[in-house]
């Protein structure tokens, strides 16, 4: 029977390979099989199945020789398929750049944990041009939701491969990119843990863009102390100094605006019996309006979104040619809208956001933020798939709570706190103002146990 590497921790993997239990390339190929076994051919664009044991059998022989790289060796991982990898072309979710040259190096951030020890399995299914939070996709398909025991249920987007591959315990770890919840979201919907790094953490170079003044990566894994270490190695070092934090004394704030708006009865019960339980092991609980929340709605109503823009900005020729009836029609909508934000309109939007941010900061300070990641439970695939203008209002519902934390440049981390309706999971979030990012995660470090309580 194969054993189920991929369904660990990292760090449980990373004993027993460090101890000698199991070798890379023995745990490599288990979890190619895996992944050749498990029955949603959508959850993968493709396996890297040849890179993947020439990295393994290295970290086999670094191993056996007495140099090993450090933590993380040998552990594999996945990519969303918005990253280069060399010798393969990038897709970005779309057929209109399958046919595209094929990468001429890795990304910067992929020859880091390359360099460590990691083993690059395979690239993961995502929204077209990672333009959705709800992860449909007509050309690869739709991962289903592993959680589900009802009905086809979203991934969550835009990195919803990614998602599922960890929760359906085919990877321990993915890679995945933030714009407006891509990392959150499939993380919240899938019941592990989702970490979204403050913008320009790690180097961008090699990742196809949607909104470079939005966009941030991060790792979706089982555990905090999984993404701790894959922070670290994202940022060259061989292991981790973030280390936990007492809860006791810990300063959350709870907006009372906006983000509960809506919000389905058993996503906030399940929110506020995690917050009962940290208030019990001694965390200061704070409820107040953050003004700027409702600011940001109302400023992308009257000028339109900086995703959109953004994105726009990138896409213009593509739409305004062929390729445009190769996209996904609701992505080509959407993309669209930025058309209407003149340039006066962004420069407004930029202003603003500085001076946003700085209040926010000025409101927050060294405090932690939480709410539920999404409002709702991760709804059914065929009635967004029929529905248009169910599918719009469902994403923006989607994205309407992480997205303030891209707007404002924050880092969060995602943190399974029980199950909604159809007992589908919710996702806890913790954010931090930018730049905050040790402080954020040794907290979620010691946060996490209390805030998961019972939920697996």
């Amino acid at each position: 029977m194969t054993k189920s590497f991929g369904a660990m921790s990292v760090a449980q993997l990373s004993g027993l390979i460090q101890t000698a239990a199991v070798d890379p390339i023995e745990v490599t190929e288990a979890v190619i099989d895996g992944i050749d076994a498990y029955p949603d051919r959508a959850v993968f664009t493709v396996i890297l199945r040849d890179r993947a044991l020439e990295e393994a059998r290295a970290s086999s022989k670094r191993l056996k020789d007495g140099r090993s790289r450090g933590m993380l060796e040998g552990i594999p991982m996945a990519w969303k398929d918005l990253f280069d990898l060399k010798g393969r072309t990038t897709t970005a979710g779309s057929t209109v750049l399958a046919t595209g040259p094929a990468a001429q190096a890795d990304a910067p951030i992929v020859a880091s944990l390359q360099q460590i020890g990691m083993v690059s399995i395979g690239c993961t299914n995502m929204s077209e041009f990672a333009f959705s939070g709800l992860g449909i996709n007509p050309h690869y398909g739709t991962p289903q939701n592993p959680r589900s025991g009802d009905l086809a249920r979203v991934p969550g987007g835009s990195s919803s491969g990614a998602g599922v591959a960890v929760a359906a315990g085919l990877v321990p770890v993915a890679m995945g990119t933030d714009t407006g919840g891509s990392v959150r979201i499939p993380a919240a919907f899938n019941g592990i843990v989702g970490y979204k790094a403050t913008r320009g953490r790690y180097p961008m170079a090699g990742v196809f863009p949607l909104a470079k003044s939005l966009d941030s990566l991060g790792p979706l894994c089982r555990t905090v102390q999984d993404a701790v270490w894959i922070d670290a190695g994202m940022r060259g070092a061989a292991s981790p100094s973030i280390v936990s934090r007492p809860v006791k004394g810990l300063d959350i704030v709870i907006p009372d605006n906006v983000v509960f708006d809506g919000a389905q009865a058993g996503v906030v019960t399940a929110f506020e019996t995690a917050i009962d339980w940290l208030a019990a092991e001694g965390a200061s609980i704070s409820r107040i309006a953050i003004p700027a929340f409702d600011e940001i709605l109302g400023l992308m109503a009257k000028y339109g979104a900086l995703v959109t823009a953004e994105a726009f900005a990138l896409h213009r020729e593509r739409l305004a040619g062929p390729q445009a009836a190769e996209m996904d029609h609701r992505v080509a909508m959407r993309i669209r809208l930025g058309e209407k934000t003149t340039l006066a309109n962004y420069l407004a939007l930029l202003d603003a956001r500085e001076r946003l941010m700085a209040d926010v900061e000025q409101l927050v300070g060294e405090s932690f933020v939480a709410f539920p990641t999404v409002a709702h439970v991760a709804p059914a695939i065929a009635p967004l798939e029929a529905d248009d203008d169910l599918f719009f209002s469902t994403n923006g519902m989607t994205l309407r709570n992480t997205m303030l934390g891209n707007f404002l440049d924050w880092c969060g981390v995602s943190i399974p706190c029980g199950t909604g309706d159809a007992d589908m999971p919710v996702g806890f979030l913790l954010s931090a103002v930018g730049k905050r990012d040790e402080a954020l995660l040794s907290t979620a470090l010691s946060a996490e146990e209390i805030i998961r309580g019972e939920f697996i």
